[in-house]
């Protein structure tokens, strides 16, 4: 496909060829991007915010900054880093606009449901909701997006001592809100 034009034959594009065409202005190659992206942005924003309707503000404030600042990319292999920060950054600002807010939102879940998969997840999401937003933050950057500490700091601009406790903290606590899920002993073990 070394022949791609701006607009055309994008949905089978290579990453790079689409993001070189976005880098200088292709609307319909952004577009892609953003068709490919925008699940796993707005998952990561939901699991950060736990309310879909904001996540999904958020997500489309993060795509707005990055079209207005894609030409400005160093390095093309920078993407998904440089949007993961794009996302975190503007979670964080607006936490800073509203503070107390998501904290408010974020009510101790009621006890969690016997276990099934939908059940664990929408309890997983209620219990990630019940962390501190700082916390969540590390926790979600941590497990769901396996991050390492040192990127989790890059990202944030947290100290490491800072993020490590977080995450100790956050997943302790998620262990306390979901051990009902822990393998008990049933009657066929004794």
């Amino acid at each position: 496909m070394n022949d791609l034009q701006p607009g055309r034959g994008l949905g089978n594009a290579a990453e790079g060829a689409v993001l070189a065409l976005a880098m200088r202005g292709d609307s319909a190659a952004f577009g892609e991007l953003v068709r490919r992206r925008q699940s796993w942005l707005r998952n990561l924003l939901r699991r950060l915010c736990r309310d879909p309707s904001l996540a999904d503000d958020l997500a489309q404030q993060t795509l707005l900054q990055a079209w207005r600042t894609l030409q400005g990319l160093k390095a093309a292999s920078a993407f998904n880093t440089w949007l993961r920060r794009l996302a975190i950054n503007t979670w964080l600002q607006h936490l800073r606009r509203a503070p107390g807010q998501t904290e408010n939102q974020a009510a101790a879940p009621d006890t969690p449901a016997p276990p099934s998969a939908v059940g664990l997840q929408l309890d997983l999401d209620r219990a990630l909701a019940s962390l501190r937003p700082d916390v969540r933050l590390c926790v979600v950057l941590a497990y769901h997006e396996q991050l390492s500490h040192t990127e989790i700091c890059a990202h944030t601009g947290f100290p490491l001592g800072t993020v490590k406790s977080h995450i100790k903290r956050g997943a302790a606590e998620l262990r306390s809100l979901l051990d009902c899920y822990s393998p008990k002993e049933s009657s066929h073990d004794r």
